[in-house]
Order: structure tokens, then sequence, then C-alpha cells
């Protein structure tokens, strides 16, 4: 299993991306990473941290971190080979571009 290292947090403990999770201590705490912007606690966030861009669970991340994260948990993912799967995903992609396009 690939560990990336993100950084410490301010007691020591390290943010690390451990296969799918991201782990603070080696504990998991998150599996994904969500823009600010669309947190519903964005207020507060900003105001305790101006520079966050990014949220893995509890951690807020920079963009750099963020980047790095989102990185990590791209490359612990198994790449898909199914057939049907494959479909599926680009018959999904090219309805949500249409329904974003108004095309119904």
């Amino acid at each position: 299993m690939q560990v990336t290292f993100i950084r410490n947090t301010s007691d020591g403990r390290a943010i690390e991306v451990i296969g799918p999770y991201v782990c603070v201590g080696r504990d998991p705490v998150a599996d994904a990473v969500v823009e600010v912007e669309s947190h519903p606690n964005r207020k507060a966030i900003l105001a305790a941290v101006p520079n966050a861009t990014h949220m893995a669970g509890p951690l807020v991340l920079t963009a750099e971190e963020a980047s790095a994260v989102r990185g990590a948990l791209m490359a612990a993912q198994a790449p898909v080979t199914d057939p049907g799967e494959i479909s599926k995903r680009l018959s999904d992609a090219w309805n949500t571009r249409m329904r974003n396009a108004g095309i119904e």
C-alpha cells in the first residue's frame, strides 16, 4: 500500500494518504476531498483559516496539499478494465454534459 506524506499537524502527527484514505497519525479520517466553497460550513472555515481551499474530513488543506491528496487518492484506485463499466462511465459523462448544456 502506497503512503504519501502531506504535512505534520501542529501537534506533530503526520497527515498522510494511505491507500484510499487520508489519515492523521495512521488513523483514517476521510476518503475524499471537498472544496471549501461547496462546504456547508465555509464561513467558519475561512474565518479560522483564511488560506484554506479544501477539506478532507476535519482537515483543512491548501491548494497544493489538496492537489497532492487528490493525486494520491487517484493513484490508489484500481484501474477500470471491465468494458461494461467503461461504457457506463462514458454514457454517464455524456449524459451529464448534455444535461449541463440544457439538452435532455
